[in-house]
């Protein structure tokens, strides 16, 4: 037998990373959408356009679970559930008892273990310096971080091209730390199949560390470019998410 397309394929809800929201997947929604793959992409509570609190990972977690829970409502389309970053974080925690997601995505995210934060995990690796660090700055009552702009740049966007960073900066909003160090309470990847992205010129989780947690996944894809993959390498990733989302399948 040969492979024919799939011609209904499933549903990419995109999970934005630290600092950022929903913005940063336009222009991979407009390549998915180019290619027939629909798309959501959510505004994590207290970001992007979202006038709720800033929260916790749990929290994260639950508003993302709320949102899966109206798609259900709508139609049975499976889901494929991508997370940048700190989404990767989201996300695992978030599907830990679901029974509707195809696959998880790790975009040079946190692929997290159970019982295990980003700082723990971070801490549980060989150390390594990052850009990413020097960028971060407390806030007055050290509850959250905002970027310093003249930094971040090279942190999270050393390929993107000079208007873009310019669109980018000013929508960036600040991370309560209470995201960062609040663990997880299963491995949803012990039941879904998982694809990680490492991205080799990352500058903000460095590429070493990445390794470690694609170990941890099904399956493991290399591109090279930076942090923001979803700017800087848009067609790679969208190669990525239309496999996952439309797999061939046997005619």
């Amino acid at each position: 037998m040969t492979a024919q397309e799939n011609s209904n394929p499933s549903l990419v809800v995109l999970v934005h990373g630290a600092w950022h929201g929903a913005w940063c997947w336009a222009t991979l929604q407009a390549e998915l959408d180019r290619r027939g793959i629909a798309s959501l992409a959510i505004d994590l509570p207290g970001h992007g356009a979202s006038t709720d609190q800033l929260g916790d990972l749990h929290g994260d977690a639950a508003a993302l679970s709320a949102l899966l829970d109206q798609l259900n409502e709508r139609n049975d389309r499976p889901v494929v559930l991508a997370g940048h970053s700190y989404g990767g974080a989201v996300v695992t925690q978030a599907a830990i008892d679901r029974t509707d997601i195809d696959h998880l995505v790790y975009l040079a995210a946190f692929a997290l273990d159970a019982n295990e934060s980003v700082m723990s995990a971070l801490g549980s690796m060989d150390r390594r310096d990052v850009a990413l660090g020097a960028s971060m700055i407390p806030t007055a009552d050290k509850s959250a971080t905002t970027l310093d702009p003249a930094t971040a740049a090279d942190a999270l966007y050393n390929q993107c091209d000079p208007r873009t960073i310019s669109a980018a900066l000013p929508r960036l909003t600040p991370q309560p730390m209470a995201t960062m160090v609040q663990e997880t309470t299963g491995n949803p990847r012990q039941h879904i199949e998982s694809t990680y992205v490492v991205c080799a010129q990352d500058r903000a989780v460095h590429p070493d560390h990445q390794s470690v947690m694609a170990q941890r996944c099904t399956h493991r894809v290399d591109i090279d470019t930076d942090h923001s993959l979803f700017i800087s390498a848009v067609s790679a990733t969208a190669d990525v998410l239309e496999q996952l989302a439309r797999p061939t399948e046997p005619s």
